[in-house]
């Protein structure tokens, strides 16, 4: 079965960070671009940072371009997203994707990927 299975949400102040992963099940994500897309509450999802293995290019969008770092460990077969200075309208609900059939740009743009997990929530407040 093929699943991506996010964690590392929860309640964090403004200013603080958090780290979120994404460890691929039942496939190897070693050839696969990467995204993170979080839904703001109201909104659709975003596509805001994402990589592409196949020339090590990253895309981020403008809102999170400083904070926000994309990684991937092929040895954990993990994609993960470090958030820093938070701030409450970061408040969302974080999905991973991954596609082998796009580039990671292409991901962020259209917001279609292959495999999508189920979401951890990430909430900003004092």
């Amino acid at each position: 079965q093929v699943q991506l299975v996010e964690s590392g949400g929860g309640l964090v102040q403004p200013g603080g960070s958090l780290g979120l992963s994404c460890p691929a099940l039942g496939f190897t994500l070693d050839y696969y671009p990467e995204a993170w897309f979080p839904r703001a509450p109201g909104k659709e999802r975003e596509g805001v940072s994402c990589f592409s293995k196949y020339d090590s290019s990253t895309y981020y969008a403008n809102s999170v371009k400083g904070r926000f770092t994309i990684s991937t460990d092929n040895a954990k077969n993990t994609v993960y997203l470090q958030i820093n200075s938070l701030k409450p309208e970061d408040t969302a609900v974080y999905y991973c994707a991954a596609d082998r059939l796009t580039t990671g740009q292409r991901m962020c743009h259209t917001g279609r990927a292959a495999y999508w997990g189920q979401g951890t929530q990430v909430t900003v407040s004092s």
